[in-house]
């Protein structure tokens, strides 16, 4: 008896370039993957790649490593401000390209970039890893597909001393892009994308930034299809909080808790940069075989990840901000 035999797809060779505090999920992800394997690290500091088995390439120039390293993608996890100029010179050498929220500091940093990858022809994908988040994937699995929403609440909120670690540049403004509404507003907007859908309008925003010039706090509020958002960000949170509510036209509400069952501190990101993986592999290597949730199933029709797209929320709630108030009143540091 013959048949027909589908051979198995070589796993994605993968490249990391950057090796900040992120890093540790998305090597843990690259472990345990069958679709994708790390084959070479960058970082300007040789200790953060100590530990790395010693067939895994390394080098201190990410342009030696997109000219010497066998790859196929690269993730990108450098800080924010140096985004635009490694994922360029990443697409520029035609590798697939995973880059840590946001896509870029700048509206017009996202746009080039976005454009460079479609005349390219490859690839671009931006890690929003909290739509990969079990509880929040759950919840927008279970919502009833005949009562619409009728109002959402994002909430976001940390002490961000605590989450940067090392990384000092995210209380740079000029680094980071801002504060909580550049590195924490691209995952909360892209949540509220995921659960109302592309349409957004941003109606409000109110930043309060500390005598740094760092927004410490944003209150953001938009409106999709005539379903009112709103989208609470805080740094200066004593603990955490990252919730999503929702409320629905028969009365009743749901939440999705993003933080339930993982008491080790950033706990929940162990399987959601699983998610950001599973997902960009899916983006480079369409007929990659794999395994999908039923919740994961439910939500296929939600709107994707789209850096370009949560650059332009992220932009226009900045513009709200400044015209409102073009002197906000100054957070504690």
């Amino acid at each position: 008896m013959t048949g027909t035999h589908t051979p198995r797809r070589a796993p994605l060779r993968i490249g990391m370039i950057g090796l900040g505090v992120i890093s540790r999920f998305h090597l843990a992800a690259l472990e345990q993957s069958p679709h994708a394997v790390l084959t070479a690290v960058c970082d300007h500091d040789p200790d953060t790649y100590a530990h790395l088995p010693p067939h895994i390439a390394r080098y201190g120039d990410h342009r030696r490593l997109l000219r010497d390293a066998a790859l196929d993608a690269v993730v990108v996890n450098v800080p924010n401000d140096a985004h635009t100029a490694v994922c360029h010179d990443a697409l520029a050498a035609g590798r697939a390209v995973c880059v840590e929220k946001p896509l870029a500091t700048t509206v017009q940093g996202a746009r080039r970039l976005t454009e460079f990858a479609r005349r390219q022809g490859v690839p671009l994908f931006t890690s929003f890893h909290r739509r990969y988040n079990a509880p929040v994937r759950a919840l927008l699995g279970r919502l009833p597909h005949d009562t619409p929403i009728t109002s959402l609440t994002v909430r976001y909120q940390e002490t961000i001393e605590e989450h940067a670690g090392r990384d000092r540049w995210y209380l740079d403004p000029a680094r980071c892009g801002g504060g909580c509404l550049a590195d924490n507003g691209p995952n909360a907007l892209d949540l509220v994308r995921l659960f109302l859908g592309d349409d957004l309008r941003v109606d409000e925003a109110v930043l309060r930034r500390d005598a740094h010039g760092v927004d410490r706090t944003a209150d953001l509020r938009l409106t999709a299809h005539g379903t009112p958002a709103h989208v609470a960000l805080d740094w200066s949170y004593p603990g955490e909080r990252k919730t999503v509510e929702v409320q629905l036209a028969d009365g009743r509400t749901d939440t999705a808790d993003m933080l339930a069952g993982h008491t080790e501190f950033k706990g929940s990101l162990w399987h959601e940069y699983v998610g950001v993986l599973d997902d960009f592999v899916r983006t480079v290597s369409p007929t990659a075989t794999r395994t999908r949730t039923a919740t994961a199933t439910a939500t296929a029709t939600a709107p994707g990840p789209d850096g370009l797209a949560v650059a332009e929320l992220v932009a226009a709630c900045y513009a709200r901000a400044d015209h409102d108030s073009p002197h906000p009143q100054e957070a504690p540091a």
